[in-house]
């Protein structure tokens, strides 16, 4: 089956930048957000992002108008309808995910295939809620989307080889690097990272150092791009909130606990960049 014909659910960071990336590379795009705020602020995001890459000299500006037309900007569910492949981007709560799953699988066609952009949680319980689970698949982008190159590709439990090839061979078309991932809590890149980050929230919290040293130590010590807090902020104190307590669920070890500042800060409201106020303020 040919990929022509896209569906994104959810018009928030992720979701528009996916919606961006596929329209400039081609395909038709339906992004499909309830909210009619949230839905204008995603066109006028997709608008800006793809006149800084003509400004930058990466897009001819006739292009860049066609990739806007090739976008449908949506309200209802039903706008998915003649997608052959849907990717879900809405916020990382499986009380959300789970019956999206369900209403897009009866919308679609049999051989259509529905992926998550979930960044931890499992492909093969979402898939699982679907009567394809077999064209279940995980397509975990990175932010800001438009820029990085990864995709994490996450295979299910029931995941075919044909959908991992259509999905990997799709991601190639966009100029990505697709890593096959198998179905774990966290996957690699949040396994990883969100530990990480985890740890530098204790150090604050007991005291070892403030926000701005920590941060500059992983900088000049480890090359990182940006510190873990200045990161943790980015991503939203919330969503790393969220995707420690799907590790610390799913593999059952205390070395995932979430750090109790942590959960003090979203209790309060402090969620990073969104909020104006995290580790830093905005």
């Amino acid at each position: 089956m040919e990929i022509q014909q896209v569906a994104v659910i959810g018009g928030g960071t992720m979701g528009n930048g996916i919606a961006h990336v596929l329209a400039k590379f081609g395909y038709r795009v339906t992004l499909i957000e309830a909210n009619p705020e949230a839905l204008a602020r995603a066109r006028a995001t997709i608008e800006k992002n793809l006149a800084r890459e003509v400004a930058k000299g990466k897009l001819d500006e006739g292009l860049a108008r066609v990739a806007l037309e090739r976008i449908t900007f949506a309200t209802e569910l039903a706008g998915a309808r003649g997608a052959q492949l849907a990717i879900e981007a809405i916020p990382e709560r499986r009380e959300l995910k789970l019956p999206l799953f369900q209403q897009l699988d009866g919308l679609l066609a049999p051989e259509a295939i529905l992926a998550s952009n979930t960044s931890s949680i499992s492909i093969t319980e979402l898939a699982a809620a679907t009567r394809r689970p077999e064209r279940c698949i995980g397509m975990h982008f990175m932010n800001p989307v438009p820029m990085m190159k990864l995709v994490e590709v996450i295979r299910g439990l029931q995941t075919s080889d044909a959908t991992l090839q259509a999905v990997t061979a799709l991601a190639l078309k966009l100029e990505k690097t697709p890593v096959e991932v198998r179905d774990y809590p966290g996957f690699i890149s949040n396994r990883v990272l969100l530990p990480m980050i985890n740890e530098a929230i204790f150090c604050v919290m007991e005291g070892v150092a403030k926000p701005e040293a920590i941060d500059e130590v992983m900088k000049l010590g480890m090359a990182h791009p940006m510190g873990p807090l200045t990161l943790a902020d980015f991503i939203g104190l919330d969503v790393c909130l969220e995707i420690m307590q799907v590790l610390h669920h799913g593999l059952g070890d205390d070395k995932y606990r979430p750090c109790p500042l942590l959960r003090t800060m979203v209790a309060a409201g402090w969620l990073g960049r969104k909020s104006g106020r995290g580790f830093y303020q905005y």
